[in-house]
């Protein structure tokens, strides 16, 4: 124990002497969380909405009023030129249009009477840019649904007796994120990254900048012995992440307000773990190189890989075969979905222990690899 305690407090001081890797520690973590975790979305807000408006009557005003109404739409230009307003879409300054036809009013009233027929009602086309397939599908869902609203309000003002009829009545419940709030799905994963990064740089790089310095051969003439080694020089990046993860759980209470409903000592038990799994991940990263700046090539070349297969961003069960086939070896999966399960759902040890037992095993077998691989070059 006094050897590991020489070399941990030989790391530290290494540490704390490059007045450089302090901000890098300790300041970026805290700007990339609140910056990603409000920039990180797949919400759909404030779309440039062109309109044309061929009618001019008071059904296609008030059409175009709910849309102004509407938090996902900014009306950017109004005409009765299409041609123009394409051109503007092209150009990327709108990202949607709304074209109403001369007559909406008139066969609005028309399609509202009782004897109408189906099919007989008035077409508002709708134009979206679709390069981003995902963002276009969102943009048209907003524009069917005040559609769908101000038809309903119609039907409501013209029939009463039979629109209060019509339809199945839906209450909806949201469970975990009552306000559907996109930052509470993101800042969970968003820590998990964050933590993982700084785990796997700081210890992909620490053996070799021993080997750049030319002192690992010194290392390894004196009568430490292997495992002492490893953890002497695993065990203050181990400390620096717990107290980033620790960082980061406060800013996501007292910022985003995101109060974590399991238990905080499983949360703390299980990333200890995760920890090792990823310090793990970069010593062996550090045994395979020679220079820090292969290292970081490597390692990001990794994490690269790993945070798109992760479930960050997108579902693991929307990828295809091969990919979550990929994804069995990828730590990080594991450890967001533990984590979005004990902050958000306050899931117990049961619920999630199939993701904490995989978290163990990458641990003891990338701990394993690196010291076979360790033992091989020292």
């Amino acid at each position: 124990m006094r050897t590991i305690r020489f070399i941990i407090e030989k790391e530290f001081k290494q540490i704390f002497r490059n007045k450089m890797m302090l901000p890098i520690i300790f300041v970026l973590p805290i700007v990339q969380l609140v910056t990603l975790s409000y920039t990180a979305t797949f919400e759909i807000k404030n779309v440039s909405l062109g309109v044309i408006d061929m009618d001019q009557s008071n059904s296609s005003r008030e059409l175009i009023h709910k849309f102004s109404a509407s938090p996902f739409f900014d009306i950017m230009a109004q005409d009765f030129d299409l041609k123009k307003l394409e051109f503007q879409m092209k150009q990327g300054d709108l990202e949607q249009i709304i074209y109403i036809n001369n007559g909406f009013e008139e066969q609005l009233a028309s399609a509202s009477s009782v004897h109408s027929k189906a099919g007989e009602g008035p077409q508002v086309q709708i134009i979206t840019d679709a390069i981003n397939g995902s963002a276009a599908n969102l943009m048209s869902y907003y524009a069917s649904a005040i559609m769908m609203d101000f038809n309903k309000n119609i039907l409501l003002q013209t029939q009463p007796m039979l629109a209060s009829g019509l339809g199945i009545s839906t209450p909806y419940q949201f469970w975990f994120n009552a306000e559907l709030d996109y930052k509470k799905y993101m800042v969970p994963g968003i820590l998990v990254l964050l933590v993982t990064m700084i785990g796997t740089f700081l210890s992909g790089t620490n053996i070799v900048r021993e080997k750049e310095l030319g002192t690992i051969e010194q290392l390894n003439v004196t009568p430490i012995k292997r495992h002492q080694f490893i953890i002497g020089k695993l065990m203050p990046f181990w400390i620096i992440s717990m107290f980033v993860l620790v960082l980061g759980m406060l800013l996501a209470h007292f910022v985003f307000k995101i109060h974590i409903v399991g238990s905080v000592g499983l949360v703390f038990a299980v990333a200890s773990i995760y920890l090792l799994a990823i310090l793990g991940l970069g010593l062996f990263i550090s045994t395979i190189t020679n220079t820090q700046q292969q290292a970081m090539f490597i390692a990001w070349f990794f994490m690269v890989i790993f945070i798109i297969l992760s479930g960050l961003f997108t579902p693991e069960e929307s990828m295809p075969d091969w990919a979550q086939l990929i994804n069995v070896f990828n730590p990080i999966t594991y450890f967001i979905r533990f984590m979005r399960q004990l902050m958000l759902k306050g899931s117990g040890l049961m619920d999630v222990w199939r993701d904490v037992l995989s978290i163990g095993i990458y641990a003891i077998s990338i701990l394993l690899l690196a010291t076979m691989r360790y033992r091989k070059t020292s």
